[in-house]
């Protein structure tokens, strides 16, 4: 049966509390000096200014100690693959775009610009990053939808001397391995003797796979919409196939649900249904992330009557896997030292980092540190910048 139309006679939109809090949008700029007489004036502007122009022209790098470059971020999307709504368009995802520029202030104190482009071409895309990039000191990409998002990261990667990082693949990455290094330990049982099954091979979880591997996960198996990925399978894009040579060692075929007999941890970030039956075929201690937002692939308190510890993505559950746990910190960490780029150790060390908060206090319903508590930016940003400075690709 159809919804009845909302009366435009007695509707507004800001009887909904969400929308008076957006409205005129959620930033502004403002100066960091004052500009009170004609001498604040020939200072910040003309003639003063060419001095500072000139400098920077002979000495480029100047550019970071004399402009906002190297602390402000750059919010990049085409607005294909917002949170749970999907392509819904530039226009459309501002609200979102300001929302994460809110967070990276609010957390780490880094400033950042939303930036909504209206196309969805990768060259465009690409080429308009590169085009506006002296401008900012790192490249926040954001909802940008699989596969394009992998090749425009890459890309800009390549060609830029500054970070460069999708955080829907990234962030959620980190965070996911800091709360499953936590639940390992609590299990008892060390990453590398851990059976994993990923349902979902978009952005996420394409990038969950990769970070676990890295960290010394025992197996993963990682799934699509048609069932298991696994080396040889037909009809695999590119980066499906790049992953199925680094995963499914048991070369296990068929469903999701298959896959879990036996398994100790489960992540969703697929958006589909896993029934209780399946869930009760893992391992004792099993370990469940049901991720998909607004709602996990297995209820929470299903999920509990068979899992030791479990994760949403929801912030009315314990354990919370929140990206705002990761990406301020690590933007922070890397503008700090002026890093070239954000390197695989950066990001493993920043899943340390988070991990470590947690400490003795670990337990089935706190396995991950809560986005409000304020050692996390922190650790961090410290962290990240350490590892920036032994990786080599710092300035400072």
């Amino acid at each position: 049966m159809a919804a009845e139309p909302i009366p435009t006679e007695t509707f507004s939109y800001d009887d909904d509390p969400a929308f008076p809090l957006h409205r005129g949008g959620k930033l502004e700029m403002r100066s960091t000096i004052p500009v009170r007489n004609k001498d604040d004036l020939s200072l910040a502007y003309t003639p003063g200014v060419a001095r500072v122009c000139t400098a920077i022209a002979d000495h480029p790098e100047l550019a970071y100690d004399y402009t906002w470059t190297s602390k402000v971020v750059a919010v990049v999307t085409d607005g294909t693959a917002v949170l749970g709504l999907g392509d819904i368009g530039p226009a459309a995802s501002m609200p979102v775009m300001e929302g994460k520029s809110l967070l990276f202030k609010e957390f780490a104190g880094v400033d950042s610009v939303p930036i909504a482009l209206s196309t969805t071409d990768v060259d465009e895309i690409v080429n308009t990053v590169i085009a506006m990039a002296p401008s900012f000191g790192g490249i926040n990409l954001e909802d940008i939808s699989a596969p394009r998002c992998f090749e425009i990261e890459d890309r800009l990667r390549a060609a830029l001397d500054i970070p460069v990082f999708h955080d829907d693949q990234h962030g959620t990455a980190i965070v996911a391995l800091a709360a499953l290094t936590n639940a390992a330990r609590l299990i008892g049982k060390p990453l590398s003797e851990l059976r994993a099954v990923v349902a979902g091979a978009g952005a996420s979880g394409i990038a969950v796979s990769q970070i676990l591997i890295e960290a010394g996960i025992g197996d993963i198996a990682l799934s699509d919409s048609k069932g298991l990925i696994y080396d040889g399978r037909d009809g695999l894009n590119p980066v499906k196939q790049r992953i199925a040579g680094i995963t499914n060692r048991s070369h296990l075929k068929g469903s999701t649900e298959e896959a879990l007999n036996g398994a100790d941890v489960f992540i969703g970030l697929s958006g589909s249904t896993v029934h209780e039956s399946c869930v009760a075929t893992m391992n004792q201690d099993a370990i469940v992330f049901a991720l998909s937002n607004p709602t996990p692939e297995v209820h929470p308190d299903v999920a509990r009557r068979h899992a030791r510890v479990v994760a949403t993505g929801r912030s009315d559950f314990p354990n919370q896997i929140n990206n705002v746990l990761a990406f301020p910190g690590i933007f922070k960490g890397a503008l700090d030292v002026r890093s070239h780029s954000i390197t695989e150790g950066m990001k493993l060390a920043a899943a340390r980092a988070i991990a470590d908060i947690v400490g003795d206090d670990l337990s089935p319903d706190y396995v991950i540190p809560s986005p409000f508590d304020e050692r996390v930016a922190p650790a961090v940003t410290a962290a990240v910048a350490e590892q920036a400075r032994l990786d080599g690709v710092s300035r400072i």
